[in-house]
């Protein structure tokens, strides 16, 4: 068994762009830690502007990252009228834009925004107890009322991460889950 967690929409930044978004030399500032060590959710949030609508509030998480890049649902796609890929997190080819805001400015960015693909954080030891490698996909049962199986689900593998898996809050609500509630890998 191992814990589910819900994601909303939020921005992963690189240095250049927080300063553009919020001021020439701004670092940004932590409001919590995540579950993955090293990563917390900060006090700046952005305005995510698209074609067809706006999201205001999309927490920025850091620390700074080497590419820009904003995770959505579909339900955000909807509202933004973009059309995101499903794809791993950092795989920005081909991936719509839209127009960051921020309390100093605005950023056009060309690419960056995808629909996150469903994937479970571990470490090596979790790896090696669960018979998984980085890269492969497996099936997650999620028990309850509204049970189902998430099929597809990439395993991620990184010494100092802690065993969690994410899905976006559209998926997480259509299953009834519970942050943090436990599911099972099915081999």
């Amino acid at each position: 068994m191992l814990p589910i967690a819900m994601s909303d929409i939020h921005a992963h930044l690189t240095q250049e762009h927080v300063e553009v978004l919020f001021g020439k030399g701004h670092q940004l500032t932590k409001w919590r830690d995540l579950t993955i060590p090293g990563a917390y959710a900060c006090n700046e949030t952005v305005e995510v502007r698209g074609p067809s609508g706006s999201i205001k509030g999309a927490v920025v998480v850091g620390p700074t990252r080497k590419y820009t890049q904003v995770e959505i649902s579909l339900t955000n796609a909807a509202v933004l009228g973009i059309k995101p890929p499903l794809r791993e997190s950092g795989d920005l080819e081909g991936s719509p834009g839209a127009v960051l805001v921020g309390t100093a400015g605005e950023l056009a960015l060309e690419k960056g925004i995808v629909a996150a693909l469903r994937h479970i954080h571990m470490n090596t030891n979790d790896a090696r107890e669960f018979g998984v490698k980085d890269g492969q996909r497996v099936k997650i049962r999620v028990p309850g009322e509204r049970a189902l199986v998430y099929e597809n689900v990439i395993i991620r593998v990184d010494p100092e991460w802690a065993l969690e898996m994410h899905v976006d809050v559209d998926e997480g609500h259509a299953a009834g889950v519970v942050d943090f509630q436990l599911v099972e890998l099915i081999r």
